[in-house]
């Protein structure tokens, strides 16, 4: 299966891409092995979905970028000027860097621990894709999300426990996008974050 609505171009990207994950996936765990024989559906289709959902991004920052899933993926479709991918352990940045430069991508690889990394960063969209559950996820980019930038969060089955979870914590509003890939799947899309929960806050 080959997505169908993208340039030749990034249709090229996505074929070395996958080229380059299967051939390190040899050497290093960055999926599942067996989704990558549903690579266009599992992970291509999956991350490009998030692209509508933030028409007017720029700046894109996806969190424990692992294999690239969303970060490269949304790289290659040459729509988001500037995608930084904030990864902490050392081989599977190699990966990221080399799979970019193979791709023909300019994208920035952040080596070290989330929560270390986003100092002062500004971003239109953060992203994060199996990483955590969403009340990290949250604590992880409440600097990006409480200067307005969008949150994009996949996730399973389960993401309505999540989110009872998270407003536990926090307080924010969020939409739950149902996935075009998995129906029990939603992309949690952050509108609105103020920060942390304060005593007598209404939920």
């Amino acid at each position: 299966m080959r997505p169908v609505n993208v340039s030749r171009e990034t249709r090229r990207r996505l074929e070395i891409f996958e080229r380059e994950l299967r051939a390190w996936q040899k050497v290093i765990n960055l999926v599942s092995p067996a989704s990558l024989d549903a690579f266009w559906l599992r992970h291509v289709q999956d991350c490009l979905q998030l692209i509508p959902l933030a028409p007017k991004a720029e700046r894109w920052v996806d969190l424990g970028a692992g294999a690239g899933l969303p970060g490269l993926v949304i790289a290659a479709s040459d729509r988001i000027p500037h995608v930084t991918l904030v990864e902490s352990d050392s081989r599977k940045c190699a990966f990221l860097r080399h799979a970019a430069r193979q791709m023909g991508v300019a994208a920035e690889v952040v080596e070290g621990r989330i929560e270390l990394s986003l100092a002062g960063r500004q971003a239109d969209v953060v992203t994060a894709r199996a990483l955590a559950p969403l009340t990290r996820l949250l604590g992880y980019s409440q600097e990006m999300l409480r200067s307005g930038a969008t949150g994009l969060f996949l996730k399973g089955r389960g993401y309505a426990a999540e989110l009872t979870e998270a407003h536990e914590s926090w307080t924010f509003e969020a939409e739950a996008v149902e996935s075009r890939t998995d129906p029990e799947s939603r992309i949690l899309r952050i509108t609105r974050f103020e920060g942390p929960r304060q005593p007598g806050d209404v939920k």
